[in-house]
């Protein structure tokens, strides 16, 4: 059998980890494993089940290994040896746990430590003795939005925690962290030292968000990324310094493999140097895959170099295929390859010059066309400014930047001061001179949202049916499937139809009304140094599912309510917002309000006009009626705001739906409101892992006792209701849209504090 053919059962075998709702046991898997050795013995077609099957059982492996620590060892604290990988200098530590109770662990299991600062400047390569308390690592769960809990497990890191007890056991930082520093150090004066320190060695926790953004916004981020581009040039920078040593050797140490082996131990080198992040140790792993195609003298296709290179990743790291990186860098190399035989450039014969500077555009231009779909779905957006500013910034950045902080990394080991300081001077002005290019550009920036999936395969279809002279041939063909991509643009929703959205947004409260492309939102969630729910889920969130808010009822003052009013409102400056604050440019929120939005009527039942209540008793309480289904939305009201407003109001109360007062605390949800709810739904907002162990199981069982359908965000991540003439309709998103076994909830089922 063929390696090609071997990679293809890899590929295939392995990929379904994507889909797989429950991971299989291991009795399971080991009678699946028996099956597929038995179909291998066998000859023909049964060999390749067998091997696709045996590669299955391999994922399954990896999966189940890697969230075993998850389950068996939170929900009580532990002695442990870490070993620290990384820290971003501040309070969050990345490690292995050597140790558990004595017992080495092999491999060791990774955690992420929140919280609190080691006594001494902790770096990597120490090693510390803990008292941990670990935790299952849980995302927040949203269509559209980053998938944390996947990207999580990707990168192997099953559990998060914190210590209280810490004391070292080894002081010494491993000799990569020692350079850091003293790269740190030197570069300290220069501007631009952030970026230099990125793209030197990986370190991208320093750079500004704002620089963050503009690279994002312009299509450049991949040049900032150690990875393929900067690896596959320092590789062919030891490769030319090897064939250039061999002009000094006698003929009979020359051999035409050195240049080669030497390419890639100057590449590995640096890769080391840059952290071994996950892109750059896939890419060495595909540079060792091409290397040895080429000691061993094999001519494949470039379909079958990239096949083997991709399932050498998924053979030696089954779960790197829920890594968006991975799918970004291989989708980045097929379209290169599609590009360039699909549609060959045509050569400028004239000049060299104009011929170097056409392929650059050629290359850009492909890249910029038919990356577009992949763009979408990952970062829900392009840009039409990229290809200008990437044929600026990949040269500077390959051949200036990047070849300027290699030599001053080899003259900062040893060489002289004046030296470093040059190297480091002209890169810095490289820099500057570079984004004083990309922020004179205009603002290419455009949001894409879902409808559009589709119609950016055009471009993949539009070069098919050209090249195959299918124009004529299959003119209806074309015109089925361009219609068939844009359906979603034309698609009308039925004006009866709304729906109410429960965002997933942690330990805070945000809930969408939509209707008609427009929305209506309840609530914000909340905020933290540096960001807020708005900027993180809801705005990309709305943009994702081409909504326009109108706009905000604010039940309350609380800051996991508030959370992200002014970043919404900086972003749709004219929303109105309605609140019991009486804060300046809000419309009252209080019993007997009532208005009209698409058809919806908005009635206030608390609190009462000219209420001195403060805190969560003064919640705004909405109840949103289309004539035949209702909602009520009760913010964080208690007990005693409950008893008053059933005393005022209790008649009118009856809803289909109620979002769960306060989170689902024991203060909250009385019986007496409930029963005058008398409603078929809960829907209750809460991060897994809070300081109050919401939401109270005896509350949540009090519910299930008035025959309520209960779901939360944690259980269930982002709640949509759809509500029509016919009836309504609850989707759940992570045990049901997006049942996934890497969403599942990990470790202790009863462990959400």
């Amino acid at each position: 059998m063929r390696l090609p053919t071997l990679a293809f059962c890899a590929i295939l075998g392995i990929c379904p980890l994507l889909w797989l709702p429950a991971l299989p046991t291991l009795a399971e898997t080991g009678a699946m494993t028996v099956l597929a050795i038995a179909l291998c013995v066998k000859a023909g077609r049964f060999r390749i089940t067998g091997l696709i099957m045996l590669f299955f059982c391999w994922g399954i492996l990896a999966a189940q290994k890697m969230v075993l620590p998850a389950n068996s060892l939170t929900g009580k604290p532990v002695q442990a040896e870490v070993a620290i990988t990384a820290t971003d200098g501040e309070t969050t530590y990345y490690g292995k746990l050597l140790q558990i109770n004595g017992q080495r662990q092999f491999p060791a299991p990774e955690i992420v430590l929140y919280g609190q600062a080691l006594p001494d400047n902790a770096c990597p390569g120490q090693v510390w003795h803990m008292t941990i308390h670990a935790r299952a690592v849980h995302g927040q769960l949203n269509e559209g939005i980053f998938d944390s809990q996947r990207h999580a497990l990707s990168l192997h890191r099953p559990l998060t925690g914190r210590f209280t007890q810490a004391r070292v056991e080894k002081q010494s930082c491993n000799l990569r962290a020692r350079f850091v520093s003293s790269l740190r150090e030197g570069l300290e004066p220069y501007p631009w030292h952030q970026v230099m320190l990125a793209l030197a060695v990986g370190e991208r926790a320093d750079v500004p968000a704002e620089i963050k953004l503009l690279l994002q916004q312009t299509g450049t981020s991949h040049v900032m990324a150690i990875s393929g581009l900067h690896i596959s040039l320092v590789a062919m920078i030891g490769w030319l310094i090897m064939r250039g040593m061999q002009f000094l050797l006698p003929c009979r140490w020359i051999d035409w493999r050195m240049p080669l082996c030497a390419s890639f131990t100057v590449a590995v080198a640096y890769a080391w140097l840059s952290g071994l992040q996950p892109p750059a140790l896939r890419t060495i792993i595909a540079t060792g895959v091409w290397v040895w195609l080429r000691l061993n003298g094999r001519r494949w296709t470039p379909w079958e170099v990239w096949l083997c290179c991709i399932a050498a990743i998924l053979i030696l790291d089954p779960l790197a295929i829920l890594a968006q990186s991975l799918w970004l860098s291989a989708f980045a190399v097929a379209t290169l390859i599609f590009w360039y035989q699909w549609v060959p450039r045509l050569r400028v014969k004239s000049n060299a010059v104009l011929n170097s500077l056409w392929a650059f555009v050629h290359l850009q231009a492909g890249l910029m066309l038919l990356l577009l779909p992949l763009q979408v779905i990952v970062f829900h957006g392009a840009s039409w400014t990229s290809l200008l500013a990437n044929i600026v910034a990949v040269p500077l950045v390959t051949l200036g930047e990047v070849p300027l902080l290699l030599a001053g990394m080899a003259v900062h080991f040893s060489g002289p001061v004046w030296l470093e300081n040059n190297l480091w001077w002209l890169a810095d002005s490289m820099l500057a001179g570079l984004f004083w290019f990309l922020r004179r550009l205009p603002q290419g920036w455009q949001d894409i949202d879902s409808r559009w999936q589709g119609i950016v395969m055009l471009p993949w279809l539009g070069i098919i049916f050209w090249r195959l002279n299918g124009w004529g041939k299959w003119s209806a063909s074309a015109l089925a499937c361009s219609t068939a991509l844009a359906f979603p643009l034309w698609r009308q929703t039925p004006t009866q139809d709304w729906s109410l959205t429960m965002l997933d947004v942690g330990q805070g409260l945000a809930m969408v009304i939509a209707r008609n492309g427009k929305a209506v939102l309840y609530d914000t969630g909340l905020a933290w140094p540096g960001g807020d729910s708005a900027q993180q889920i809801i705005v990309p969130w709305l943009r994702w599912h081409h909504l326009r808010p109108e706009g905000i009822i604010l039940s309350h003052e609380h800051l996991d309510h508030r959370g992200g009013l002014n970043t919404l409102v900086k972003t749709w400056p004219g929303l109105w917002v309605r609140s019991p604050l009486r804060w300046k440019g809000h419309q009252p929120c209080y019993r007997g309000e009532s208005w009209q939005w698409q058809g919806l009527t908005f009635r206030a039942v608390w609190p009462l006009p000219g209420s001195t209540e403060t805190g969560n008793n003064r919640s705004c309480v909405v109840r949103v009626d289309d004539g035949i289904h209702s909602v009520l939305l009760t913010g964080d009201i208690e007990i005693p705001a409950e008893m008053s407003m059933l005393s005022h109001y209790w008649r009118y109360l009856a809803s289909t739906l109620v979002q769960v007062p306060h989170h689902g605390s024991s203060t909250s949800s009385s019986l007496a409101l409930l029963q005058a709810v008398e409603g078929g739904a809960a829907l209750a907002s809460a991060a897994r892992y809070n300081a109050w162990h919401f939401p109270s199981a005896k509350v949540k069982a009090r519910y299930l006792q008035r025959h309520y359908q209960w779901f939360d965000t944690p259980h269930q991540g982002q709640v949509t209701v759809n509500f029509s003439p016919d009836g309504w309709q609850i989707h759940s998103l992570r045990d049901q849209i997006y049942r996934r076994w890497y969403h599942q909830w990990f470790g202790d089922a009863r462990d959400n504090g």
